[in-house]
């Protein structure tokens, strides 16, 4: 992992097909930020956001999504907050703690259909 790994973000209407390493897209329009695992894998996260599910903060000049982004699908399995557009890596859970939020997250969530924590690793081919 990375250490000191700061961000930017984007506010753009549409997430565009190929994502900047170290950037944060946020679309307000489809309620949704998006960027590249910050490990350096290269899988595209997607945080769908919610009262329910991620929030995004904005102070003007930077943003904070909460909570943690969990990539339990990815094989890096890479756990982080993204806070003031700075990572601050969080540990890793085992596969009995993951079980449980996935399990808690749910449960709590008013909303049918709603995406979990789960992610599942996303590197799109696309044309050159």
């Amino acid at each position: 992992m990375k250490n000191n790994i700061h961000l930017t973000h984007k506010f753009v209407e549409y997430i565009p097909d190929k994502l900047d390493d170290g950037v944060v897209y946020v679309s307000m329009k489809f309620a949704t930020a998006v960027h590249k695992c910050c490990c350096g894998c290269g899988c595209e996260v997607v945080t769908p956001l919610s009262p329910s599910g991620w929030q995004l903060s904005y102070d003007g000049e930077s943003i904070s999504l909460r909570p943690s982004i969990g990539n339990w699908g990815f094989p890096c399995k890479s756990h982080y907050w993204i806070k003031n557009d700075a990572v601050k890596w969080a540990g890793k859970w085992s596969t009995k703690e993951n079980y449980e939020d996935r399990t808690a997250n749910h449960k709590s969530r008013p909303e049918k259909n709603t995406v979990d924590k789960t992610t599942v690793c996303s590197k799109p081919k696309r044309k050159l």
